[in-house]
């Protein structure tokens, strides 16, 4: 009887074992992930920006064409 106990006490250490090394693998993924995520967000604001100047260079550039 103390063999079979024995056997899954082991058992069960080494599912809480497994269970631990899959958590901190999915957390780790996931800052990965939110990592990636930020840095796609930087470079699509930077974009925007470099959009919003193009399009205020080529409006001062622009002749008016207001006139009546």
């Amino acid at each position: 009887m103390s063999d079979l106990i024995r056997t899954f006490t082991a058992r069960g250490d080494l599912a809480h074992l497994a269970l631990f090394l899959w958590a901190v693998a999915a957390s780790g993924a996931f800052l990965v992930t939110l990592r990636e995520l930020a840095d796609a967000v930087r470079r699509f604001d930077d974009f925007i920006h470099e959009l919003a100047r193009f399009n205020r260079k080529a409006k001062a550039r622009r002749p008016s064409s207001n006139e009546d």
